[in-house]
């Protein structure tokens, strides 16, 4: 899963994103946005 979380941090901020601003575009949590780019998966 760490790959994911790197590309995804990668990409967010290619685009100038903030979590907040990332997970309001896609419909989620800041909470969910910052465990998925650390990697941490809801169990």
């Amino acid at each position: 899963m760490e790959g994911f979380a790197m590309r995804l941090t990668q990409l967010r901020k290619k685009k100038g994103y903030t979590q907040a601003q990332l997970a309001e575009k896609i419909g989620v949590s800041n909470k969910s946005v910052s465990r998925g780019e650390r990697g941490i998966s809801k169990s």
